[in-house]
């Protein structure tokens, strides 16, 4: 019996070699990225009290890019499984059509994301900035990250074609870690720019700002349904609905984490932890999500009611990721916490912190993906569209619960 076990475990491992081979590389590239955003995060504590319920648009504004550009990569994956990539941007290919759909969801997306941000704190009675300022946040921060992701996005797909390396295993995760590393310094650039005009031109520069801005988005949902390639228009139309709705659900986050924000600056090395966790859920999310959705397009994975082996396989490669990512984030973050100044609770609670929240929003993860990718294919919707965005925001606010959860747990928030 022992003998059979280290056989299937070997063959499992052997039969894997290349997804732990890209895997562990990129999320190593990922988590290293995503100490940049943690850091910058963390040295974000005074903007956050002088722009109250920013903290709010954090969680959307990231997983917004991860959604948007994950799916992008997610999709240039399928269209590399199943022949029908070519890297040319000539009206009409592939590329070109997802980069039109990638760029016109930003805009839009970060436009209502500032506009949710404000009506669910005002709902909720959480003091924050006003309407104008939080959508020049959210839609200057937003656009300049999702340029800058569409280029990475780019090079990665260039990267995978020429080299036939399947981007199902590396795309989500550096995308992410991209998404981390460009989206929060722009926030912060344009809450710089906030608190600099907020004395200088006063109110009106946002509401003109605000105006353009909504003509702006009204135009490219006009010239997204009437003018764009039938792949650009079904891209925009399958995705802006889903995207609303995981806006919501990231927003849910932020709330989460603005709830405990007087409690965490204490510990500003939790701060650091905050999207180094998040994105590597994301990131392990978008692995899962990404080699589920080629596995139905290609026939290997059938849609059943209940997960079957080839489903098993996947959810065991991403427990064995979760083991290692989580362990190497949370000692990781200490030790680069007490490098740059920032308090720490110590290396066994870090390590505590994020292996019990991360395998407990792993275990949600599996099962989540699973059905979301196989209720969209069985409605004949591309999985690729909305596996990704919807596991992504729900993991967004589920981890953030499970880690807002173990930091009182351990009491870590006094």
């Amino acid at each position: 019996m022992g003998a059979d076990v280290r056989g299937t475990v070997k063959t499992f491992f052997y039969d894997n070699k290349t997804v732990f081979t890209l895997g562990f590389g990129a999320l190593m590239i990922s988590s290293l990225g995503d100490i940049l955003a943690g850091i910058t995060l963390g040295y974000m504590t005074d903007t956050l009290k002088l722009l109250p319920g920013l903290m709010i648009l954090i969680p959307p504004a990231i997983g917004m890019r991860g959604n948007i550009f994950g799916a992008l990569g997610s999709r240039l994956g399928t269209s590399m499984h199943v022949g029908t990539f070519e890297l040319s941007l000539r009206r009409g290919n592939i590329l070109r059509q997802n980069m039109e759909a990638s760029l016109i969801l930003t805009m839009v997306i970060s436009f209502l994301m500032g506009v949710l941000a404000k009506v669910v704190s005002t709902a909720l009675g959480v003091t924050s900035i006003s309407l104008q300022q939080f959508i020049f946040i959210s839609v200057f921060g937003g656009v300049l990250a999702g340029l800058l992701l569409l280029l990475v996005n780019i090079v990665v797909a260039n990267l995978g074609f020429r080299r036939n390396w399947d981007i199902d295993n590396i795309s989500a995760p550096l995308l992410t870690a991209a998404g981390d590393i460009v989206t929060l310094p722009m926030l912060f650039l344009a809450a710089i720019i906030v608190l600099d005009w907020q004395s200088v031109m006063g109110a009106t520069i946002y509401d003109l700002l605000m105006v353009a801005f909504l003509v702006i988005t009204v135009y490219l949902i006009y010239d997204a349904l009437c003018h764009r390639d039938k792949e650009t228009k079904r891209i925009f139309v399958e995705s802006a609905p889903v995207l609303a709705i995981c806006t919501l659900l990231d927003l849910g986050a932020g709330l989460t984490i603005e709830d405990q924000l007087t409690h965490l600056v204490a510990f500003p090395a939790l701060l650091v932890l905050i999207p180094l966790f998040l994105q590597n859920c994301n990131a392990l999310g978008g692995i899962l999500t990404s080699r589920l959705s080629s596995l139905l397009h290609m026939g290997i994975l059938e849609p059943r009611k209940l997960p079957g082996r080839v489903s098993y396989e996947n959810f065991t490669i991403i427990f064995i990721f979760g083991l290692w990512v989580f362990t190497f984030v949370s000692i990781t973050t200490h030790f680069v916490a007490l490098a740059i100044g920032l308090a720490s609770p110590g290396l066994l609670a870090m390590v505590t912190l994020g292996l019990v929240a991360g395998l407990m929003t792993v275990a949600v993860l599996n099962v989540l993906s699973y059905y979301v990718a196989v209720t969209t294919f069985m409605f004949s919707l591309d999985p690729d569209d909305h596996s990704i965005p919807v596991t992504s925001s729900a993991i967004d606010f589920i981890g953030s619960l499970a880690l807002m959860a173990v930091i009182v747990w351990l009491g870590l928030s006094t």
